[in-house]
């Protein structure tokens, strides 16, 4: 099996069924018939974006940034410990944070691959966020002051 047939069935997998270690998805794949290797499967994780979420049984699973709007538990802390301000201006958002903690929120937020979110740029304390068309910085600025809400909560 090839890297492509290998990621569409992981793809497939985590969609399908509620997977939560490397393990299971290994175990998943094997039931398939792919003969993969834990750090293959590791590997795939981190390449195909994977995030952990809260499921319905309580248990964190993998899953698809794209699939839960976004927003990862490790995102809201993000944007709750270190998001000071959020100011939106035409299709832009700028966040303030305390100095030296842009690169870490601008970090987080890159990694959580928001669908809505086409890139970040960040400085000593300032991350600006250039949202995707066809929403504005004001629609992405009330997501984000939402997630940090939830952040906190």
């Amino acid at each position: 099996m090839n890297r492509n047939e290998r990621h569409a069935a992981i793809l497939r997998l985590v969609r399908e069924q509620p997977l939560s270690t490397q393990a299971e998805l290994a175990d998943a794949l094997h039931r398939e018939g792919h003969e993969v290797v834990q750090t293959t499967v590791s590997r795939d994780i981190h390449e195909l974006g994977l995030i952990k979420v809260r499921h319905e049984s309580g248990r964190l699973v993998y899953a698809f940034p794209e699939d839960v709007g976004g927003y990862s538990e490790e995102l809201s802390e993000a944007l709750t410990r270190w998001a000071l301000t959020v100011e939106p201006s035409g299709n832009l958002v700028v966040l303030t944070t305390p100095y030296g903690y842009a690169s870490a929120l601008a970090q987080a937020i890159d990694v959580a691959r928001h669908p809505h979110i086409a890139g970040t740029i960040a400085g000593e304390n300032t991350v600006m966020l250039v949202s995707r068309e066809p929403h504005t910085g004001a629609e992405l600025a009330d997501e984000i002051r939402a997630q940090r809400l939830q952040g906190a909560a």
